[in-house]
């Protein structure tokens, strides 16, 4: 693991636990769910490039899905 993974590790978890919390107060599923993804996903994903790609595709999925 290098520097770069680490911190974009860091800066998707926050955002996913930013919308963990929204999603519990809001009893809204989809950035609840959201919220987990980014939390957990970077812990599977060495490849920064990948981790960027997924990360900025899973936190845009709240503003194109509503439930």
């Amino acid at each position: 693991m290098d520097t770069a993974t680490l911190i974009w590790g860091i800066v998707f978890g926050a955002l996913g636990f930013g919308y963990f919390i929204y999603g519990r107060r809001q009893k809204a599923v989809v950035p609840l769910v959201t919220g987990i993804a980014l939390m957990v996903f970077p812990y599977f994903i060495a490849n920064v490039y990948l981790l960027v790609i997924v990360g900025v595709g899973l936190t845009v999925v709240p503003y194109f899905f509503r439930l």
